[in-house]
C-alpha cells in the first residue's frame, strides 16, 4: 500500500529509489524506465544521492542539490544502460510486467467488464494489480479514487480532462482527480494499472446506463 502521498511523478520516482513502494508499483515503474528514457537519467542521479547521503551523518543536508543533480544528469547518458535492461523489440509487455503476471498480451485471460473493456486482475501486496483492454474510442465510466491509482500505457493511448496518455506514460489518480479515460480512436489502449483502493464513480445515471450498454 502508499504509505505517504504520491501526486507527481518526481514523487513517484523518489518513493521508487527509496524502496518505499510495494513490489507491484516497483514493477510499474521498471516497466515504465524499461519503456521511455526520460526519467532513467533521475532515478539514476536520485540514487547516487541517496548514496552520498548514507557517507554523510543523518544531520549532514546534502549541499548545492541542484548543482549536483544538473553534473550528474550531464554524465550520464541513456545509451549506457546495460543492454539486458532494454525492451525486446518484439515484446509488447516489459521484461518487468512479464516476469511479474508470467505471460505476454497474445496470453492474457480478458474478463469482459463492460462493452469494449476487458480485464485480467489480481490482489497483489495489498494493491489490486490490473491489465486492461480499452476498444478504440471507448471512454470508461466517470470516477474518482479512494486511494492512488498509478496506470502504465503499454499501448495506444487514453485522454482524459488532465491530458493525453501514450506508451510509457503513468497517469497518477487519488481522491483529487474526477476522470473519464477516454481510448484513442485509432488503435485499443492496453495498460497496466494499480491500486490501493476502491474507485467511486461520478457520471450521471444517464451517463452511466450509456456505459453499461456501451
Amino acid at each position: 500500500m502508499f504509505h505517504e502521498q504520491i501526486d507527481t511523478i518526481d514523487a513517484l520516482m523518489a518513493h521508487y529509489v527509496a524502496g518505499s513502494l510495494p513490489e507491484p508499483a516497483r514493477v510499474l515503474i521498471r516497466s515504465h524506465l524499461e519503456m521511455k528514457l526520460d526519467n532513467r537519467s533521475l532515478v539514476n542521479a536520485l540514487e547516487l544521492l541517496a548514496g552520498e547521503a548514507l557517507e554523510n551523518t543523518p544531520e549532514a543536508a546534502i549541499a548545492d542539490r541542484k548543482q549536483r543533480l544538473a553534473a550528474i544528469f550531464s554524465s550520464i547518458s541513456p545509451d549506457s544502460e546495460p543492454q539486458a535492461a532494454r525492451r525486446p523489440e518484439t515484446a509488447l509487455f516489459p521484461r518487468a510486467l512479464r516476469a511479474l503476471i508470467g505471460f505476454e498480451v497474445e496470453d492474457v485471460p480478458w474478463r469482459r467488464r463492460l462493452p469494449g473493456f476487458k480485464e485480467y486482475s489480481l490482489d497483489m501486496d495489498g494493491c489490486e494489480v490490473r491489465l486492461m483492454w480499452i476498444r478504440p474510442g471507448r471512454a470508461l465510466p466517470a470516477h474518482t479514487h479512494k486511494g492512488v491509482e498509478l496506470i502504465l500505457v503499454l499501448d495506444g493511448a487514453f485522454n482524459d480532462a488532465r491530458g493525453h496518455f501514450g506508451p510509457g506514460d503513468i497517469s497518477i489518480a487519488d481522491e483529487t482527480v474526477d476522470h473519464r479515460p477516454v481510448a484513442e480512436k485509432d488503435r485499443p489502449c492496453i495498460a497496466f494499472a494499480i491500486s490501493d483502493g476502491p474507485i467511486r464513480l461520478t457520471g450521471s445515471f444517464r451517463q452511466m446506463i450509456g456505459d453499461l450498454i456501451g
